[in-house]
């Protein structure tokens, strides 16, 4: 702890200052001079008592440049906004990670008009390809390359992504109580007495409680709207519009995955003895209608591969797809 600590010290104070001073952190809140309105984060129920009792350690103290609330921000909470000003050195980025790739808009090849586009500029674009192939010696790889690079640019051209829609089951009436609450927030801020202060605290109270019934009432309709379109989708069998809507009521929750092990702990497969004669499979390159057919045979609706390429998209312009991908 600082000279520019707020309040007196619990017990549970002096504990927190020995594990800090243990772990040779810093209490940022206590280190910076500040007005007294800008340290006290936590107001007691009575709205009389302020303390400092949510904090921001650091290790190393040159790296922090300020500490200080903001009372501005509005969640109806007894606890005000604490934020820390940071000084970091920059290091290389390193892509370790699965990278996130963006989602085209498929949904536009609905429309004949987009779909004619899409069909003349992949057309065009494949045939400067096909040129470009026969005028030089190319590998599988650098081909593979180059008809990625053509289909994955037109689709940006033509389609575009798709664009991140918040939920929008907040109501106008909702948001107008919200902005009214963060009103009276900011009256409680700039009371100059106890009794400016307690009106603004009775009012701030009522506007709170008037927003979250609101906030309720707009997510059991959200919810009920769709159980309702569920059960639609249910009874006309559209089972992707009810997977859909599963997931959003559900919420997104996928399962790490984990190597299968045997019950010795054991990762290696299975001594499994080799066939004696080879099966009669046709190894040889496929023609172009069984390209065709494996393109088909894709479900329209399953994510794509590692090249960000929908099937939907593949099935736009069949014809000339399974031609450059059997050159």
């Amino acid at each position: 702890m600082r000279r520019h600590e707020l309040g007196e010290r619990n017990e549970n104070g002096e504990r927190f200052a020995n594990l800090c001073a243990f772990s040779k952190v810093v209490i940022g809140g206590t280190i910076f001079p500040h007005k007294r309105i800008h340290k006290a984060i936590w107001t007691s129920p009575d709205h009389t008592t302020q303390n400092q009792i949510d904090h921001i350690n650091k290790k190393f103290r040159r790296t922090i440049e300020n500490v200080r609330i903001k009372r501005v921000a509005d969640i109806a909470s007894d606890h005000h906004l604490l934020v820390a000003k940071m000084k970091l050195k920059l290091k290389r980025y390193w892509t370790m990670g699965r990278i996130i790739s963006k989602k085209f808009n498929t949904a536009f090849l609905r429309d004949t008009d987009k779909l004619n586009k899409f069909k003349i500029v992949l057309s065009n674009k494949f045939q400067a390809f096909h040129d470009l192939l026969n005028g030089g010696r190319s590998t599988m790889e650098s081909n593979w390359k180059g008809i990625k690079e053509a289909i994955t640019s037109k689709f940006h051209e033509v389609l575009g992504h798709k664009k991140h829609h918040h939920k929008g089951w907040i109501t106008v009436d909702t948001l107008d109580k919200i902005r009214e609450r963060r009103n009276k927030k900011a009256a409680i801020n700039t009371s100059r007495t106890r009794a400016e202060k307690a009106k603004a605290q009775a009012e701030y109270t009522e506007v709170n409680k008037q927003v979250k019934r609101s906030i309720r009432a707009d997510k059991r309709k959200y919810v009920k709207n769709l159980a309702t379109t569920a059960e639609k989708a249910a009874r006309e069998e559209n089972m992707r519009q009810l997977y859909d809507i599963t997931k959003k009521l559900s919420g997104n929750r996928s399962k790490p995955e984990r190597p299968v092990r045997s019950k010795e702990a054991s990762l290696n497969p299975l001594n499994i003895e080799a066939a004696h004669t080879d099966l009669p499979i046709d190894v040889g390159p496929p023609t172009i209608e069984e390209i065709s057919i494996a393109i088909r045979q894709i479900e329209s609706g399953k994510a794509a591969g590692p090249d960000n390429i929908p099937a939907k998209a593949l099935e736009a312009d069949l014809a000339t797809l399974s031609t450059v991908l059997h050159a």
